[in-house]
């Protein structure tokens, strides 16, 4: 599998095709000029990082012990954890299946190389989740929940997401930047994004009680 990378950087990889593949990562991360942490780490300068170090994001105990076993964001590494990431970093929040074909993550690896060179040459980073991009009203983002009724109502939540992070499959939720979390129960609500569990759960929801739980698992999330 680590040939499939080649030292130095040698890429013979579709940079474009890559950018294409980036939208099953952009849900969670941006990358780019203007990149912030978002659900995910923001991937700037990610080759030749130490897993777990960026400032400002709160990763899972697993992948801060990786980093401090001396886990380095290498090609090769970093083709290995996209191929199956919980087989890398066991116990990793981060949700994704994996990307299976040597070629699709080649060409998406060198997409994101783009954005570790820095320079005037860095693309401008995408958002995440829009509520155009889900016809929603953008006025749902400005409801500002109350964190201690979120708390209240979380316990549905937690009967399937646990705090601590998604070690099942099932995707953590604590720290999760409040748009993202808003939209992502909205689109539910409305049957833009399909899951029956969560469409259930959303579907119950009034508007008020979807961003009372943005503001408590945001909260959550900022907590030792």
């Amino acid at each position: 599998m680590l040939a499939l990378v080649p030292a130095g950087g040698a890429w013979s990889a579709d940079a474009e095709r890559g950018k294409a593949l980036y939208a099953q990562c952009k849900r969670c991360h941006q990358v780019g000029d203007g990149a912030a942490h978002r659900i995910g780490p923001h991937l700037n300068d990610v080759f030749g990082r130490a897993a777990g170090s960026l400032e400002g994001f709160r990763y899972s105990p697993a992948m801060k012990a990786a980093g401090a076993g001396g886990l380095v964001w290498t090609a090769a590494a970093l083709d290995g954890f996209l191929s199956e990431p919980r087989a890398l970093v066991p116990r990793s929040r981060m949700s994704y299946a994996g990307m299976k074909d040597d070629s699709d993550r080649a060409d998406l690896l060198a997409w994101l190389r783009l954005s570790s060179a820095g320079g005037p040459d860095r693309p401008a980073a995408e958002p995440t989740a829009t509520p155009e991009e889900y016809g929603l009203d953008p006025q749902l983002l400005t409801i500002r929940g109350d964190p201690d009724y979120g708390a209240y109502l979380a316990g549905e939540c937690t009967t399937c997401h646990r705090p601590d992070g998604g070690e099942e499959g099932i995707p953590a939720i604590t720290g999760w930047p409040h748009d993202d979390f808003v939209i992502a129960l909205q689109a539910y609500k409305r049957g833009k994004r399909v899951h029956p569990a969560m469409q259930l759960v959303a579907g119950r929801l009034s508007d008020e009680e979807i961003a009372a739980l943005a503001a408590h698992f945001r909260r959550a999330g900022d907590e030792p």
